[in-house]
């Protein structure tokens, strides 16, 4: 089990890079949609030469309860992440991944709140110094087809890239109706007390609830396939898991926001008396030319 101090750090991590794991596999649709029904075809649209912005905020929460004391670590950090389009050719587009910015604050019960302002700090502090590295240069150079399948994908700063996640939402090859659904495999690796590795088979399943002015509303859940009844396992995954809901600007063929959450308990995590509760949200804003990219200053995670 990742103590207090990692699953933040991670935390810190996935708020500012937001999406970036170079994912290859295909979605899928597990049904055929009835004669005369309404469908759309969602695919990605670039042009050579852009750049394309997303306001990102990730805040997470972990309240641990071991003999009887409980103790909370909260992060929450904002971004902007960028794609620079390079070529679009046959269907395919080649971008660079880059970070431009980033604001995030680290408190642990008892300590001193830390922050980190890539615009006004010179240094970041102890426990940041991967992530602001990160900022300002490419972290990422990635060839994906107009359905969000990663063909290519050289990453040039590996250390802070986060596990499990994805750089684009995967679009079903087929057109698909209101009420349809699709999937994508999402197995999760965790660690076991022994030092080996288990991999948990999941899958991502995407539902198109909605299709309004030319924006697609996308539901997106995690399923586990692989049944779990080990709460060791079980306060890893929590980690891992993502649910909310996605808007898909199907004229433009780009995501215009998203926003996943987990609240999740978890008790015996660590043996008879102990528990974890688990609490982040993810959110991603598309900022037009109109939109300031400043990131605001920020209200604390509010605990429960």
């Amino acid at each position: 089990m990742k103590s207090l101090r990692t699953m933040l750090r991670l935390g810190v991590a996935l708020g500012l890079l937001g999406q970036l794991y170079c994912a290859n596999r295909p979605a899928v649709a597990d049904e055929e949609t009835p004669a005369g029904t309404r469908v759309y075809t969602l695919r990605y649209k670039f042009t050579p030469g852009e750049t394309l912005r997303w306001q990102v905020e990730h805040r997470a929460q972990v309240r641990t309860t071991v003999a009887g004391t409980t103790q909370t670590a909260e992060t929450l950090s904002r971004s902007v992440k960028a794609w620079t389009i390079d070529t679009v050719d046959d269907e395919q587009t080649k971008l660079v991944y880059h970070v431009e910015k980033v604001d995030m604050r680290q408190k642990f019960d008892g300590r001193q709140e830390t922050t980190y302002n890539s615009d006004t700090d010179e240094a970041p502090p102890a426990g940041f110094g991967d992530v602001a590295k990160a900022v300002g240069v490419p972290l990422a150079t990635i060839t994906l087809n107009d359905r969000g399948k990663v063909l290519k994908c050289e990453q040039k700063f590996v250390q802070a890239a986060p596990e499990q996640e994805y750089i684009t939402l995967p679009l079903p090859e087929k057109g698909v109706a209101v009420g349809e659904h699709w999937f994508e495999p999402a197995d999760i690796t965790v660690n076991l007390k022994d030092g080996r590795s288990k991999k948990i088979k999941a899958r991502q399943r995407y539902l198109l609830k909605d299709v309004s002015a030319g924006v697609a509303t996308i539901q997106l859940e995690t399923e586990l396939l692989t049944p779990v009844r080990d709460p060791e396992i079980e306060a890893q995954l929590v980690q891992s898991k993502a649910n909310g809901i996605v808007r898909f600007d199907i004229d433009a063929g780009r995501i215009v926001s998203q926003r996943s959450d987990v609240d999740e308990h978890v008790v015996g995590f660590e043996g008879d008396g102990t528990s974890l509760h688990y609490v982040q949200r993810f959110s991603e804003e598309f900022l037009s030319d109109a939109k300031k990219t400043a990131l605001g200053p920020q209200a604390p995670v509010k605990r429960k």
